[in-house]
């Protein structure tokens, strides 16, 4: 579950990671109030004015803006509140922005030069352990770092029998060129940051810019967090956090009726039990000469309901040309799954695209049985194989 900059710097403070402070606002008059607020608790002459959305580039989508006095801030963010901010990561749709954060202006001067760096925390799948990554160009799409300078990114693993060390964080600070003051902020920086990534069950922290900053202090100007779905039954606190508006509403809805569904751009819709089972479904699809309109598991434990309510967000996707419905019934009745999908097809009505059904396993014959006699138009398969022929015809 993805949240927001200032929801994620709420959970590093949390954990006494030093973070760029600032206050979040739904409208210019709450901007002006959170600017002046921040003069009072930190003396911030200038505050930036930063847009709340779950993508990252916002600066270059002109989301985020240095805001010198108070009618600046209500102007940038009257700008930016309600606009339709378009990043790299949002493609070309953009996403709406409905709040802004005022944050503490940390680029003040002093007696060194202020430096940026990234740092995150993550999974490696594929060794089993938590990493630090982290590269001295601070401020920049990592994806370019590793592009173009890729001996600039460093990585640190850690044992999970002995968690982070101390070595670990001194050389971490050393390969970012610290000394002095920095040095010694940016250990307590990591071994805090590790704390709360590991506390939270996240699957990532990504912190673009780390500031060290003019008088040696090491904070988190930004903060991206991705919490594991499957920790937020151990954090109701950060489940609340989820901000529905920043996903695909027929993804809300799935989430809803305990579906995992994800949103595709092809033509085929599938439904499917068991995501090894999906995969395998999307590859029949693509062999077809189709493309998957979408990943959707209905579970093990999928019952006529569950299958109606699959049916009816599949139905939602105008792209949708044919539905594959691939299911194996081990736990889940194949009756069951046959009887969802006939009061799905009779509660909608007119269904104009063609559907394939291949059923196997625990009550298969009922559930062909249950289909054939439904009246519906509906092309029934026994192999993969013909599930595929059947695509490729309903298709040309």
């Amino acid at each position: 579950m993805n949240i927001h900059e200032y929801q994620g710097k709420q959970i590093l403070k949390s954990f006494g990671v030093r973070i760029q402070e600032g206050i979040v606002a739904d409208t210019p008059e709450q901007a002006v109030e959170a600017a002046k607020k921040l003069k009072e608790d930190f003396g911030s002459d200038w505050v930036v004015v930063k847009a709340q959305i779950h993508a990252g580039g916002r600066g270059k989508g002109g989301g985020v803006k240095l805001a010198k006095n108070l009618d600046e801030v209500k102007q940038r963010a009257s700008d930016i509140i309600g606009m339709q901010l378009i990043t790299p990561q949002t493609g070309a749709e953009g996403k709406k922005v409905n709040k802004v954060l005022i944050a503490q202006d940390v680029y003040y001067p002093g007696e060194s030069e202020t430096k940026e760096f990234y740092v995150s925390v993550l999974l490696d799948r594929s060794r089993g352990r938590n990493i630090i990554m982290y590269s001295t160009e601070g401020g920049m799409d990592i994806e370019e770092v590793a592009e173009h300078t890729p001996h600039l990114i460093f990585k640190e693993e850690i044992d999970p029998k002995v968690g982070l060390q101390g070595f670990q964080t001194r050389k971490i600070a050393f390969n970012l060129g610290l000394s002095g003051n920095a040095f010694k902020e940016m250990t307590k920086f990591i071994a805090a940051l590790y704390k709360a990534y590991e506390a939270t069950d996240s699957s990532m922290f990504e912190i673009n810019p780390v500031l060290k900053t003019s008088d040696d202090k090491i904070l988190a100007v930004d903060a991206k967090v991705d919490l594991d779905d499957n920790g937020l039954f151990r954090h109701p606190d950060y489940a609340a956090m989820r901000d529905t508006s920043e996903e695909d509403p027929t993804e809300v809805e799935a989430s809803e009726s305990n579906l995992n569904y994800v949103k595709l751009d092809g033509n085929v819709g599938c439904m499917v039990n068991g995501a090894g089972l999906a995969m395998a479904t999307m590859d029949i699809i693509k062999i077809a000469g189709g493309e998957p309109a979408n990943f959707l598991d209905v579970g093990g434990t999928a019952n006529a309901t569950t299958v109606k309510a699959a049916f009816n967000i599949i139905l939602k996707d105008p792209n949708v040309k044919a539905i594959l419905i691939n299911i194996f019934g081990g736990i889940v009745r194949c009756d069951r799954v046959a009887q969802g999908v006939i009061d799905a097809y009779k509660e909608i009505g007119d269904i104009r695209v063609p559907i394939i059904v291949r059923l196997q396993g625990t009550n298969a014959e009922e559930a062909k049985k249950l289909i054939d006699e439904s009246g519906l138009k509906v092309f029934s398969a026994i192999l993969l194989k013909e599930a595929a022929d059947l695509v490729s015809e309903v298709l040309a």
